[in-house]
């Protein structure tokens, strides 16, 4: 994520404060945010910068840009965040939970009505199966585009790249992320230290638990899973899926798509759904104006229905509210603490492996059957080139757009069932 240029702070008599408004009119206005937050967190944030920084001087610009700083290193989705901090400057805490709650409610409220019609959808009707596999393809160039522009700024010595390399590698061979993470955070700040020996010895020791681990719980996530049956949604627990989501809220550093592998990870490889669907929520998600975090929602609602569905929501937006309203202002003064900025660096680092391992493992369900991997290899190249060379904050839902159509009218060389 990119900021302006900083600026000097103003004294604390000089700085900006919101105009006077009520809860009702906070609440409007940050849900006309959330009606047009299209185009990811970049557009996102800086939709409400232009609005609320430059334009109605909510704040100054140099607080704007240290909050963004702060806000990179929380869990959560930063748009959102930044929103939440926003109405509580603004109205107070209350405030802040109806800021966050307008710019939300718009995508949580479409994903919910997709999540609906997913499961009245006719995939007997040969094109409409082909339209979502079209889509599935160009999903998994969207997250392989994500790993690059956010390794780009994460893996940025070799100590970085090579925690992101050992934890896509661990990733694939089953290691849990509760192992990976937490020795890619030791790794960075030991190596950081200078003191490489002890670095190389967290990293066996690491790899002997995973080991060790794997001999206990030989359990392994799912496969590549494609179908494109969509019965009836499940009925895991909600107190399960607001769990699941929860961890996936705490987890989430850096963007929404450091939450794909952690949630994966549980509605996958615990069998709520298979690859095809999860794939098809990170389109229809990709389509709404919201965070892409919200394709949790169309989680939970496979697992669980509509309960599920607003159980998963709550889990992974709980931390998103909880630490902007509680903890901001001592967490501005943790994070200048240079051991840990190292830390989260080298945790940073590991959730890029963790995401490249995601987008290997999506990638392979592409050649499965082999009859369609053609023309799914052709749309995921054809929508990875596009995203590559066009820069416009619609490039991504009309992109998705655009391989939906493909898959659906194009049978490719070995053809789709009903063409």
């Amino acid at each position: 994520m990119s900021v302006s240029p900083a600026s000097p702070d103003l004294p604390a008599a000089q700085e900006p404060s919101p105009p006077a408004m009520t809860y009702g009119g906070l609440f409007l206005r940050f849900l006309g945010f959330g009606a047009l937050a299209f185009g990811g967190p970049v557009a996102q944030i800086a939709m409400v910068r232009r609005e609320l920084v430059d334009e109605e001087r909510w704040m100054s610009s140099a607080r704007f840009n240290r909050l963004l700083a702060v806000m990179q290193v929380l869990p959560g989705p930063e748009a959102h965040e930044l929103c939440v901090h926003l109405g509580m400057r603004a109205k107070g805490r209350w405030g802040g939970v109806l800021a966050g709650a307008g710019f939300m409610l718009p995508g949580f409220v479409l994903m919910m009505l997709l999540s609906w019609l997913y499961f009245r959808i006719d995939f007997d009707r040969s094109w409409v199966g082909a339209a979502f596999l079209g889509v599935q393809a160009a999903v998994v160039a969207l997250i392989a585009r994500a790993v690059h522009r956010i390794g780009e700024h994460v893996l940025v010595d070799r100590w970085l790249w090579g925690i992101g390399i050992v934890a896509c590698v661990a990733a694939l061979a089953g290691v849990s992320f509760w192992i990976t993470l937490p020795a890619s955070g030791a790794v960075q700040v030991l190596a950081g230290a200078g003191r490489r020996g002890p670095a190389l010895g967290v990293a066996a020791l690491a790899v002997a638990v995973a080991m060790a681990a794997a001999t206990v719980t030989p359990e392994r996530a799912a496969g590549a899973v494609t179908g494109l049956v969509a019965e009836a949604p499940g009925s895991v627990a909600p107190l399960i899926l607001f769990l699941s989501g929860l961890k996936a809220g705490l987890l989430t550093f850096g963007g929404a798509y450091t939450a794909i592998p952690f949630l994966r990870a549980d509605a996958v490889g615990r069998g709520w759904m298979g690859d095809g669907q999860f794939l098809d929520g990170l389109g229809l998600s990709g389509v709404l104006p919201a965070p892409l975090i919200i394709f949790s929602t169309f989680v939970g609602y496979v697992a669980g229905g509509p309960g599920g569905a607003v159980a998963m929501t709550a889990g992974v937006f709980l931390p998103a509210f909880a630490f902007s309203l509680i903890f901001y202002d001592r967490l501005e003064a943790l994070v200048e603490a240079s051991g840990v900025r190292t830390m989260l660096e080298g945790v940073a680092a590991g959730v890029v492996g963790l995401i490249a391992a995601t987008t290997l493992e999506l990638a392979r369900g592409l050649l499965t059957p082999p009859d369609r991997a053609p023309l799914l290899i052709a749309v995921a190249t054809a929508a990875l080139i596009a995203l590559y060379l066009w820069k416009s904050k619609l490039a991504p839902p009309l992109i998705l757009l655009a391989a939906g159509v493909v898959g659906a009218v194009v049978p490719g060389p070995g053809g789709f069932p009903g063409f």
